[in-house]
């Protein structure tokens, strides 16, 4: 008689859980632990703790929440068990990422039928649920209950600041800084770079500054790298260039490591500022603190050069970024097609698009875009038709203006036989709309009256 196989403990089951990658299989396992045991009746596998957070933190992950759900709902029986807040607090981490605030809602509010007191960090979390959906509103709404789980920390503050910045209420997040000081709660490294960052993309860069040494004189915060960042670059935008590089050195003198995305606000910044032969200097001290420029720094430069003219220097960067062992994205390269349009040096950009595969870059729907509304722009119209068939093929959707420019242009040269083929493509595709038709009817009435019949024989035949 074969001997049965060792049962698995619930010790041993989160291990194997822990250890599995596919979040399916870790379902499977933890559903049947002992698929090869005596088949006679016994007691049911009695769950951890540990192996209910692991699977739910692997379902949630992977945006498996029905499954997930009906793990929670498993666990809700087990009377036995008191799980930590923390599960439900990732849980509804799990459903802000996804868009999913009426769930976060619903669990939350369901935490004390599974044996789980609300504190202050599940309302927290649930808070940041409800900022990544975008439901501010709702936000407040929370809100007024929050004496009921604690005492607002620097966590619930932060969020709160976080939201009333991204929905572009700054005086709002501002409000909520000066109630967090009332209440006598520091402010952290978070609360100073969500401020910082805000003020400077809305120019008010001097209130940013005071802000920084508030926070460094009166509450101990210190700048990290993200606020040095955030405040040169908006000094560098309102032209304060010196104050900018002030910053930097600062940095040095706090031995607060610089990194490429400080280097390529600078770099940028120079070149804004027609200082470009400043730039090499600045990669010479990036080297010398061993700073590697990356994909940033590279395309700051190319950007740079492209606004110059200087189409060259542009393409040598290139080069330098691929022997550097750093792959141009597609940023780098649409930057240049864009600029090569716009100088009107149409066939160097067509050219220079053709040869991206070689380069081991496939043009995505902004590329295609940049050309064709380059070649429309540079009255290349049987070139951009040749481009907008291409673009059709592969999926991607014109601007409808650029394509109206083209239809234009093509009944102005009255070429009814390309024209036809374009309007084919644009219903295939479903972009050919009422604006379109008007556009064409509108140039022949006013150019070429009888080509109006030559198209329609053309779209018959077709």
């Amino acid at each position: 008689m074969m001997k049965a196989s060792k049962s698995i403990s619930p010790f041993r089951l989160s291990s194997l859980l822990r250890n599995q990658k596919d979040p399916a299989l870790a379902l499977q396992l933890f559903q049947n632990p002992n698929p090869d045991s005596n088949p006679q009746p016994q007691k049911p596998f009695r769950y951890s703790l540990i192996s209910y957070d692991i699977i739910i933190s692997k379902l949630g992950r992977a945006k498996m929440f029905d499954q997930m759900e009906q793990i929670l709902g498993k666990m809700k029986q087990q009377t036995h068990l008191s799980p930590p807040e923390i599960i439900f607090c990732n849980v509804m981490s799990y459903y802000g990422r996804a868009r999913l605030p009426d769930r976060a809602l619903h669990l939350f509010d369901e935490m004390l039928s599974f044996r789980c007191v609300r504190t202050i960090k599940s309302f927290n979390s649930l808070l940041d649920a409800l900022f990544k959906c975008g439901k501010i509103e709702k936000m407040r709404e929370v809100l007024e209950g929050i004496e009921d789980y604690g005492t607002p920390d620097a966590c619930t503050y932060n969020i709160l600041m976080k939201a009333f910045c991204e929905s572009e209420d700054l005086d709002d997040a501002r409000n909520v800084f000066d109630e967090m000081r009332s209440k006598g709660v520091e402010p952290t490294d978070v609360t100073l770079a969500t401020l910082i960052y805000k003020l400077c993309s809305v120019d008010r860069v001097k209130e940013a500054l005071e802000l920084k040494e508030e926070c460094e004189r009166v509450h101990g915060v210190l700048a990290n790298v993200f606020v040095y960042a955030s405040l040169m670059k908006g000094l560098c935008g309102i032209g304060e260039m010196t104050l900018a590089f002030e910053l930097k050195d600062e940095m040095v003198r706090k031995n607060i490591r610089l990194d490429a995305v400080v280097y390529s606000t600078l770099i940028s910044a120079l070149f804004k500022a027609g200082r470009r032969g400043e730039v090499s200097r600045l990669l010479k001290e990036m080297s010398e603190y061993g700073c590697k420029p990356n994909t940033v720094t590279y395309n700051a430069m190319i950007h740079g050069y492209c606004k110059e003219k200087d189409f060259e220097a542009a393409y040598g960067v290139l080069d330098e970024m691929v022997k550097k062992g750093c792959r141009p994205n597609a940023i780098s390269y649409n930057v240049i097609i864009d600029a090569l349009c716009k100088e009107g040096k149409w066939s160097e950009a067509n050219l220079f698009f053709q040869d991206l595969p070689r380069r081991r870059c496939h043009p995505g729907v902004l590329s295609y875009r940049m050309l064709f509304s380059g070649l429309c722009d540079c009255g290349q119209f049987k070139e951009a038709a040749f481009v907008l068939d291409e673009m059709i093929f592969k999926g991607y959707a014109p601007h409808f203006a650029r394509t109206h420019k083209l239809v234009e242009g093509l009944c102005e040269e009255g070429n009814m036989e390309l024209l036809g083929t374009v309007l084919s493509s644009l219903e295939k595709a479903n972009v050919l709309d009422g604006d379109t038709w008007r556009v064409i009817i509108s140039t022949l009435r006013k150019e070429k009256p009888s080509d109006v019949f030559e198209l329609i024989d053309t779209l018959t035949i077709q």
